[in-house]
């Protein structure tokens, strides 16, 4: 299998791209840094792209037996002014918009579209419970996800869309609390009482290849472990693994400082539950979250 991949250097896109390399299959990586990547996957072919622009680096898709899209600027690293907000819808909706068309310009199509989308897709809640049924929420996220998801959707190919809760792992979330965890000074973030609605990354990768495999799986998916927690009973376990007590909050007010409205990613969440792949019997390697945090450190 030839799968072109957008994110690859990411935290998630990186550990795909070696489990494909390493089970023998094809990598074609686009990005905007061609001597990073390739020096990151040497094994792998890499394509220079411009990810909002129509370019020849869309002749590239032709022959590919996938694509997965997983390109966006981070959400939580700056505050979100109305230029940031641009960039980070731009960079979801447009960018996929252009990996579409690269896609429906091919003579020989690739069979499937995994794409992105995220849990933000519902809004935030402290008591209600949602699964791919549920409807989209009204906030800067869920309208972000939903621009995201159409675009994908418009390929006139089998299309999955994973809206991914917060993946642990050897990065990510998980390495921004760490150190505090490490200095003793560990704790939960704003209330506590926000839910966090978590995947360990090798189960992400586990349902990218899934989709990538399975013909019969097509539509939208929550990328969620299936027993979300409370942001204080994170902390709690990831200072029982660590052997460190979890018992320094860290105020809302200094996120929101910060991040100004972007800290809504860390303050709010949601109750997120894996409906779609439970019912396809998915078989989540870290279902609980002590032994995917044991996993990650």
């Amino acid at each position: 299998m030839k799968v072109a991949i957008t994110g690859a250097t990411g935290f998630v896109g990186s550990k795909l791209v070696k489990k494909l390399l390493a089970q023998g299959d094809q990598v074609l990586v686009l990005t905007r840094n061609a001597s990073k990547a390739q020096a990151q996957f040497p094994q792998a072919e890499v394509v220079q792209y411009r990810p909002l622009e129509t370019g020849d680096w869309q002749k590239s898709i032709e022959g590919c037996n996938a694509v997965v899209n997983l390109a966006g600027e981070p959400i939580a690293e700056k505050k979100w002014t109305a230029e940031q907000k641009k960039i980070i819808l731009e960079s979801r909706e447009l960018g996929t918009q252009k990996i579409v068309e690269a896609i429906e310009q091919a003579n020989n199509k690739p069979q499937v579209l995994i794409s992105a989308s995220a849990i933000g897709y519902y809004g935030v809640s402290e008591t209600a419970s949602f699964d791919e049924a549920s409807p989209a929420g009204n906030d800067f996220l869920a309208e972000i996800c939903q621009k995201w998801e159409a675009a994908a959707k418009t390929a006139s190919i089998r299309t999955v869309v994973l809206r991914f809760g917060i993946v642990l792992g050897n990065g990510g979330a998980l390495a921004k609390m760490l150190p505090a965890f490490k200095m003793f000074m560990g704790g939960p973030i704003g209330t506590g009482n926000q839910w966090f609605s978590w995947i360990q990354v090798d189960d992400v990768v586990a349902m990218i290849l899934a989709g990538l495999k399975d013909a019969s799986m097509t539509g939208t998916f929550n990328a969620t472990a299936p027993q979300p927690v409370k942001m204080k009973d994170l902390c709690g376990q990831l200072g029982a693994v660590m052997a460190r007590p979890s018992w320094m909050p860290v105020p809302g007010f200094v996120l929101e400082t910060m991040l100004g409205e972007g800290a809504t990613v860390v303050l709010d969440g949601q109750q997120v539950l894996p409906k779609g792949l439970l019912d396809r019997g998915f078989k989540f390697q870290y279902p609980e979250l002590p032994a995917a945090l044991r996993a990650c450190l």
